[in-house]
């Protein structure tokens, strides 16, 4: 049985009171004055679903960080580790789930470069055991708010486990080693944890 409730921490509390309140609500006023609340309670819980899901075993797969679409793919320059990089972006479903998960296994270490400035997304290095570095960068969600992230730095993750949380969604990018190699497109959707989006190379 999973640790995990199917729901997003950060939904537990707003689940808790629109229950409580459609609960009060019905005991002391009916139950039809209490269908908002129940339909609020349903709404909390469509908004924070988290579910399970099945984590590929493919050796040097590289997993989508989040449920959305794949909208760009690209060498670029890697700001937080200052190398030459191969990028994969996807914008998070706005009906979807919020929750981001690791896209390899490995150590999570402080990126050496942060942008700077007040709007400067929250970026991740993720260190394998064959020493491929990786770097997810959850950017602010759609209502300018600020990503939460699970784990620190010193940690060890595990590929596909929940590490971060972006209210209404936003845009995560993964920058990769620059001989990556995409197995998506541009326009493809994704599911965070379930489905490859690249493989790491290894001469």
């Amino acid at each position: 049985m999973s640790r995990y409730p199917l729901i997003a921490r950060e939904g537990l509390a707003p689940l808790l009171a629109t229950t409580m309140v459609a609960v009060l609500v019905q005991h002391f006023v009916g139950l039809s004055a209490s269908l908002v609340f129940w339909a609020l309670a349903l709404l909390v819980l469509l908004v924070y679903r988290d579910p399970e899901r099945e984590i590929p075993s493919i050796p040097m797969a590289v997993l989508s960080p989040a449920d959305g679409r794949v909208t760009s793919i690209s060498a670029t320059h890697d700001p937080y580790l200052k190398r030459r990089s191969f990028r994969v972006t996807v914008q998070m479903n706005p009906y979807g789930v919020f929750t981001t998960r690791s896209p390899v296994e490995g150590k999570v270490l402080e990126p050496p470069n942060l942008p700077d400035g007040a709007n400067k997304p929250h970026g991740v290095w993720l260190q394998t055991d064959e020493g491929d570095d990786v770097v997810m960068v959850m950017n602010k969600g759609r209502l300018n708010n600020e990503p939460r992230c699970y784990i620190r730095y010193g940690e060890r993750i595990g590929q596909g486990m929940r590490c971060g949380f972006v209210h209404l969604g936003g845009q995560v990018d993964i920058y990769l080693p620059e001989a990556s190699r995409a197995v998506v497109s541009a326009g493809d959707w994704v599911r965070g944890g379930a489905d490859v989006i690249a493989n790491l190379i290894h001469d």
